[in-house]
């Protein structure tokens, strides 16, 4: 059995840690998590490893991006089995910081956000992207990496990051990762651990009503009609639907008439408690 990478809690911590590696003229690859790791999250740290010698993963759910009405409190925690899964890959080091670390008393600063992310998302959860702004700054300056790897199933978040680090000129590549899915086409996510068995089985379809409509889109069907029609095919599945719709894939700009260019399908929507995201290229 590999033996789990080191953690450290504190920023002090890692600083140091990286700080050797820098030294010895390492590259260091980060993968930032909220822990209830899966599959995908240990694709995202084999990608950062093909840019890096050293890969630090970051463990920390963060409090500032949920609403008081979300699942902060009740969000998978399981850093014991974390460090086993990211053991598999060997994983260099485990940012794990505490809240207080990241948010000691007295904290009065966040990050305000615009461009990709405006809509979509902030329709429906407009303290988000600050809170993930915030921390995704905050974690960035701890770890000093010099690649990061996002997964693309939070495609918005994936295009405010790249904004952030572009805008404030923060010495990182930012790499995304394709959605990894199961075998039925559900993208992974540790939400799904709230589905239940029927739920799991209905799932599948926010990413079939995307296939199915950017099938129509490319066929010359009007989008708008091709978008109701995904939007219906999901109420009739019984999601309680957020938003299915087509956007500029470089800034989540609306897509022009007729629509042309890299383009992007995403979609929202909740199925009993648990509310699923899923997005793919058009």
């Amino acid at each position: 059995m590999s033996t789990p990478p080191p953690t450290d809690d504190t920023v002090a911590g890692i600083r140091a840690r990286v700080a050797a590696w820098r030294a010895a003229g390492e590259r260091v690859g980060f993968v930032p998590t909220m822990g209830a790791l899966h599959a995908g999250h240990l694709a995202l740290v084999r990608t950062a490893r093909r840019s890096a010698e050293r890969v630090v993963v970051s463990v920390f759910v963060n409090p500032t991006q949920f609403a008081p009405t979300e699942d902060f409190s009740a969000y998978p925690r399981d850093l014991a089995g974390d460090l086993s899964k990211l053991a598999s890959v060997e994983a260099d080091a485990v940012f794990a910081p505490t809240t207080t670390e990241m948010y000691p008393q007295g904290f009065a600063t966040q990050v305000s956000v615009g461009g990709p992310a405006i809509g979509l998302e902030t329709d429906f959860r407009p303290h988000f992207f600050a809170g993930v702004a915030t921390v995704v700054a905050k974690l960035l300056i701890a770890v000093g990496p010099d690649v990061a790897v996002f997964g693309e199933k939070d495609f918005q978040q994936f295009l405010v990051v790249r904004r952030l680090v572009a805008d404030l000129r923060l010495p990182v590549e930012v790499v995304g990762h394709p959605i990894e899915r199961e075998a039925d086409g559900l993208a992974l996510s540790s939400r799904n651990a709230y589905l239940s068995p029927e739920e799991r089985a209905t799932a599948p379809e926010i990413y079939a009503a995307l296939t199915e409509a950017a099938l129509a889109i490319r066929s010359g069907t009007d989008a708008q009609a091709a978008l109701s029609a995904a939007r219906g095919r999901l109420a009739a599945s019984g999601f309680v639907v957020d938003y299915v719709e087509l956007r500029n894939a470089e800034d989540l700009s609306p897509a022009e008439t007729p629509p042309h260019g890299p383009l992007r399908l995403l979609a929202a929507a909740r199925l009993g408690r648990t509310r699923l995201i899923d997005n793919i290229p058009l």
